[in-house]
């Protein structure tokens, strides 16, 4: 083996594979395993890739993934910054730069919504993409793999425009007081496009959206800053009926990503409905998953 084939892409990513369990990543151990860390299945599973494709690029047959795909296999692994740029490096890619929107879930806010358990909880991005989701959001929304990942995106989907919607959820979702979260998604994004301003995925979100949607470009032009912190909505769920719930939004101040999680009284009807959720939520993904 040359010293090229120990440190290219493929070997690189089979050492960080290797390196990681199933327990770190939120996967049951199994029965007797003879992969040291992740099998190749679960990290295609992990990343939303073919199996075919990370043998490929372990093997060193596909060597040019896309940038998407690299930040997919660099949350998949769990990788620090610094490795997240090497990837993108030993891909042909240039590595995101500090001036521009972040794919990209350290380690440790991934071991923090992986200890939420079964409660409803996602991230997004700075521009409101959608980047990862657990089992119990899935349940309680709608499974937002059935999207393309360009189009995972609260705002496109709060403010449609004509040329098209964003969907990230199949249910119907009314918030308490909808003007007051549309004001503060709004200024959220303003508050961005400060922090990012030559960032083209958030610039052209920002530029369709003024376009395309009277009430989105009538809060811009109000000129508010800031963040969208917590809400309360009744999601319309086809189990077990219409269900209220606590949205809160926690935000890391380096890298603008977003929190944000479904919660409801303990001990009260809702929870008790939430529970019912997420029970069915887990048969019916276990059946899908076959």
């Amino acid at each position: 083996m040359t010293t090229a084939d120990a440190t290219g892409l493929g070997a690189t990513i089979r050492s960080w594979r290797d390196r990681l369990t199933p327990a770190a990543v939120g996967l049951p151990a199994g029965r007797a395993r003879r992969a040291v860390g992740l099998r190749r299945e679960e990290l295609a599973e992990l990343a939303g890739v073919s199996v075919d494709y990370v043998v490929r690029l372990e093997q060193g047959r596909a060597t040019t993934p896309s940038a998407q795909v690299a930040g997919a296999l660099a949350r998949a692994l769990r990788l620090s910054r610094e490795e997240r740029d090497h990837l993108y490096r030993l891909a042909g890619l240039q590595p995101p730069s500090d001036g521009m929107v972040s794919d990209h879930i350290p380690p440790g806010m991934q071991r923090v919504v992986q200890r939420l358990g079964a409660t409803p909880v996602a991230v997004f991005a700075a521009d409101w993409r959608l980047l990862w989701w657990n089992r119990g959001w899935a349940a309680l929304l709608g499974d937002p793999s059935t999207v393309a990942p360009n189009e995972r995106n609260l705002v496109t989907s709060r403010f449609p425009t004509a040329a098209g919607r964003g969907q990230l959820s199949p249910r119907l979702i009314v918030s308490e007081n909808a003007e007051a979260t549309d004001r503060a998604i709004v200024a959220d994004l303003r508050r961005a496009s400060a922090r990012y301003p030559a960032d083209p995925r958030l610039t052209e979100l920002l530029r369709t959206t003024v376009a395309g949607n009277p009430h989105f470009a009538r809060l811009w032009r109000a000129g508010a800053v800031g963040t969208h912190a917590e809400d309360r909505k009744t999601i319309h769920h086809p189990v077990v009926g219409p269900i209220t719930v606590d949205c809160d939004v926690l935000a890391d101040t380096d890298t603008d990503l977003k929190i944000v999680v479904y919660t409801a009284e303990p001990g009260s009807e809702e929870q008790t409905k939430l529970d019912l959720v997420r029970v069915a939520g887990i048969v019916v993904l276990t059946s899908t998953d076959g």
